[in-house]
């Protein structure tokens, strides 16, 4: 059965990837079937602080809008982008806690940006983050988008958010998620390792969840990079030794 296969897929995807993106196909559901209304999630500050409905801080990160294209384009890339990031060769495999602690830090981090620009729904920003993210991670990937055209990973975001402009949608929740991606990506990779630089973000110690579940036949962990209505492969140059996907690697943290 098509639906049995599916389900089996879903559940050896790892924890964290398929919480989420639970969350947010339910969070859209109950919003198509009228059980919950798009005023019940979206960010609002004075709710928040005053009227203490701390659901807010969580379920605008879950809504994408009513069921349609826009839900379906964004969830091409969020479940992709989480399952790219914990695979064989992704940067967050077997470090769960850290993969974690970037939603948190990230969403923190929009949440405070965010209250500067009034916008209430947030989750394309987070989308925004992981592809950034990832696609600094893996430089030497080549994407080929949509068979239009072919270029470096690194572009992909950009990419992204010029296609959600041709959309007619606007680009500061776009650009948010590109800022914070970049935040988080210097502070963790690029900022170790300049000369007397360290990490400043140190994932902590509560969030330690225990590993995902490897496949025991030696298939690939459901993490490869394998994107929806996007080839990807890696480029002719090689990668830089000791990381599959070019990256530095860092000093274990004392």
């Amino acid at each position: 059965m098509a639906w049995q296969g599916l389900a089996a897929e879903f559940l050896q995807v790892p924890a964290v990837t398929r919480a989420y993106t639970a969350a947010c196909v339910l969070t859209t559901a109950a919003v198509q079937l009228e059980l919950l209304s798009p005023f019940q999630l979206y960010f609002n500050p004075h709710l928040v602080f005053r009227k203490f409905q701390v659901w807010r801080l969580v379920t605008n990160f879950l809504f994408f809008g009513p069921l349609g294209f826009s839900f379906f384009f964004n969830m091409l890339f969020v479940y992709p982008a989480c399952r790219a990031g914990r695979g064989r060769e992704g940067s967050f495999r077997g470090r769960t806690a850290d993969f974690v602690f970037m939603f948190l830090f990230g969403g923190v981090l929009m949440t405070l940006l965010g209250l500067l620009g009034s916008l209430f729904f947030l989750g394309q920003a987070l989308v925004a983050m992981l592809v950034y993210v990832w696609s600094r991670r893996s430089p030497r990937v080549r994407v080929n988008f949509f068979g239009l055209v072919t270029f470096q990973a690194p572009f992909l975001p950009w990419a992204l958010m010029g296609f959600s402009l041709l959309l007619g949608n606007s680009i500061l929740v776009d650009l948010l998620g590109i800022a914070v991606g970049h935040i988080y990506y210097f502070l963790e990779d690029v900022f170790p390792n300049q000369p007397g630089g360290k990490r400043l973000l140190l994932t902590p110690g509560f969030l330690a969840l225990p590993p995902s579940p490897r496949p025991q036949d030696g298939s690939p962990t459901h993490g490869d990079l394998c994107w929806p209505l996007l080839s990807m492969g890696p480029s002719p140059q090689k990668a830089a030794p000791g990381c599959p996907c070019g990256r530095p690697q860092l000093p274990a943290p004392p």
